[in-house]
C-alpha cells in the first residue's frame, strides 16, 4: 500500500484528552495503526505515549475524532476512549522499558480506514539502509497545548532535524533528539520522514527514490535549570513494534536499551493544559 505519509499521517492522529473538572485537561497526542489480530481480522491499535495515559486519573479519555461532512467540511468529534476498567486496571499495554503505549480500539470505519499500515513503523534496517543520521529533516505532528491546526481538531504539522548521533541501532541508541520546540501535548505524536528523495546504498546509478517511514514517537523536551532548550526525545519505532506485539503475547521479546545519556528530560505532556472556551 503506498500512501503520502504527511497527509495520511494528519487523518491518523489524533488528541487525546481527559478534563479534569475545574476549567483544565490532561493532553496528548495519538496515532492510529492498522494491524491484523491473531485470528486474521484487521483492528485498529492507538499509539501514544506511556506517561499520557498514566498521568490522566479517570477511567475514561476522550479521542479526538473528525468527521468530514456533505458540504466539504469537518466537525471535531470526541467520542469516550475506556482506558482503565472499574477496577482502575489499566486496560493499555506499555512497554515495560520505554515510554510507549498501545491500545486496540473501536474506531468508526473512516478512521480505521486511515490507520496507517504497521509496516511504516520503521526498524534498525530501515534506520541503516536510507543512511538516517544527524541532520535529516523529519517531520513531527501533535497538540502542542492541546491546540490544533483548526476547528475540525486536526494536528499541527512541524519539521525538525535530527541532533544526536549516531541514531542506530536502537538497542544501543532507544531515543534521538530532534531540534525542535516541544510543548505539553506533543507526547505521543508521529515523527516521520517523508519524501526525503534519497537514494539507498549502492543505488548511486539509480534516480533517488520518495522515502517515507515513521521514524518513532515523541516521548519528552529536554530542559536545563527549567529552561526549555528545544528539544525533543523521540521514542525508536522499534519499541512502538514490540509494543504492539505485546497485545497479543504478554511475553514477546523486547529490547530493554541502555538509558539515555540525557539529563534533564521532562515529559511532553499530560500536564494541565487550559480548556478552550
Amino acid at each position: 500500500m503506498n500512501v503520502d505519509l504527511s497527509v495520511e499521517l494528519m487523518h491518523a492522529t489524533v488528541q487525546l484528552e481527559q478534563p479534569l473538572g475545574n476549567g483544565t485537561r490532561t493532553v496528548g497526542t495519538g496515532f492510529l495503526i492498522a494491524d491484523t489480530a491473531p485470528d486474521g481480522r484487521p483492528r485498529t491499535v492507538l499509539v501514544t505515549a506511556n506517561h499520557v495515559f498514566r498521568m490522566m486519573p479517570g477511567q475514561v479519555a476522550r479521542i479526538g475524532y473528525r468527521v468530514e461532512n456533505a458540504d466539504g467540511s469537518w466537525s471535531y468529534s470526541p467520542q469516550p476512549l475506556n482506558i482503565r476498567d472499574a477496577g482502575g486496571h489499566e486496560l493499555w499495554t506499555h512497554h515495560p522499558a520505554r515510554d510507549v503505549a498501545a491500545i486496540v480500539i473501536s474506531a468508526p470505519p473512516e478512521f480505521a480506514k486511515a490507520a496507517i499500515p504497521k509496516d511504516y513503523l520503521a526498524s534498525d534496517d530501515t534506520f541503516t539502509h536510507y543512511r538516517v543520521e544527524a541532520g535529516d529533516e523529519l517531520m513531527a505532528l501533535g497538540f502542542p497545548r492541546g491546540l490544533a491546526a483548526n476547528q475540525a481538531g486536526f494536528p499541527i504539522l512541524r519539521s525538525g532535524r535530527i541532533a544526536s548521533y549516531p541514531v542506530a541501532p536502537a538497542k544501543i541508541f532507544p531515543t534521538f533528539l530532534l531540534d525542535f520546540s516541544v510543548f505539553p501535548g506533543n507526547s505521543g505524536g508521529p515523527v516521520f520522514m517523508h519524501n526525503d528523495g534519497r537514494r539507498a546504498p549502492g543505488d548511486a546509478t539509480q534516480p533517488p527514490q520518495d522515502v517515507e517511514f515513521i521514524a518513532g514517537l515523541l516521548t519528552q523536551q529536554v530542559e536545563l535549570n527549567n529552561e526549555r532548550l528545544e528539544i525533543g526525545i523521540v521514542t525508536h519505532a522499534k519499541y512502538i513494534r514490540e509494543t504492539i506485539d505485546l497485545l497479543d503475547n504478554p511475553s514477546a521479546p523486547v529490547t530493554i536499551a541502555a538509558s539515555e545519556p540525557v539529563t534533564g528530560a521532562r515529559a511532553a505532556s499530560a500536564e494541565e493544559a487550559a480548556t478552550p472556551n
